[in-house]
């Protein structure tokens, strides 16, 4: 689940697991970083895990590299300071950069926020790997000076330039809520009965095309944990005080 700079409960959730670099593989959500008070110290440890962790990018992570590049204005929430100051600091947006936006394997996809209904998880896949491309191009400030933004809404196939790659980022790191057409909603943050008219929780649309994977997720800690057939939805608000959460995938065992 999203960690957002919660390094100790990172840590005391890896003891209860009894988590072994060389044994094991940490999968993570995404937005590592922000709110929390140890944003660095998550930053480096998880990179120090190497290709042991898989991580796939949040919209916090994002935020992080677009105020580095002065693509973003600081929220008064932030808590980066210390990584924005750090001595390691190119290194370690360097290597933030590089992290997944939507990762497969088997039968589970993970995805920070979530997937559009008529993305199939092979479509999916390739959509996540145009914004990995634009996001280690050379002219990748270009991409995160275009790249926030609440519009275009909705997926269309013919989409291209800044709109077809924001509206990829938008559905994978800041969607809760969609129409059955996947026009999605980004005001509304509260828990499921707080969907706008007309709006359904992104993995209660009927027939998705994403339903052939179980999809891993955080983002959301307004919905907290949820363990469905077809979906793990792991940010049970450890910044908010409550827990992080893992869960084993062999066995789906929760901890």
């Amino acid at each position: 689940g999203d960690i957002q700079g919660c390094y100790a409960a990172l840590q005391n959730l890896l003891g209860e697991i009894g988590f072994s670099a060389s044994r094991d593989r940490l999968w993570l959500v995404g937005d590592l970083v922000n709110r929390g008070d140890a944003s660095l110290e998550v930053l480096r440890f998880v990179r120090s895990l190497g290709s042991v962790a898989v991580t796939t990018l949040g919209n916090h992570d994002l935020h992080l590299i677009m105020l580095a590049e002065g693509c973003s204005r600081r929220n008064k929430e932030d808590t980066l300071d210390a990584v924005l100051a750090a001595p390691d600091r190119d290194e370690l947006l360097a290597w933030l950069r590089t992290r997944s936006m939507f990762h497969v394997e088997d039968e589970y996809a993970m995805v920070h926020a979530g997937v559009l209904p008529q993305w199939s998880i092979p479509q999916a896949r390739e959509l996540g790997r145009e914004v990995e491309l634009a996001l280690n191009a050379p002219d990748y400030a270009d991409f995160l000076a275009n790249m926030w933004g609440s519009e275009p809404a909705q997926w269309n196939d013919h989409l291209r330039g800044w709109d077809r790659l924001r509206v990829i980022v938008n559905a994978m790191t800041r969607m809760r809520f969609c129409t059955h057409d996947g026009r999605m909603e980004f005001r509304s943050k509260g828990p499921l009965d707080s969907a706008p008219p007309g709006y359904l929780p992104w993995f209660a649309v009927p027939r998705r095309a994403s339903a052939t994977h179980t999809v891993v997720c955080g983002h959301w800690s307004a919905l907290g944990f949820r363990h469905e057939e077809k979906l793990l939805a792991l940010d049970s608000g450890c910044l908010w005080g409550g827990c992080l959460t893992a869960v084993r995938l062999e066995d789906r065992k929760v901890l």
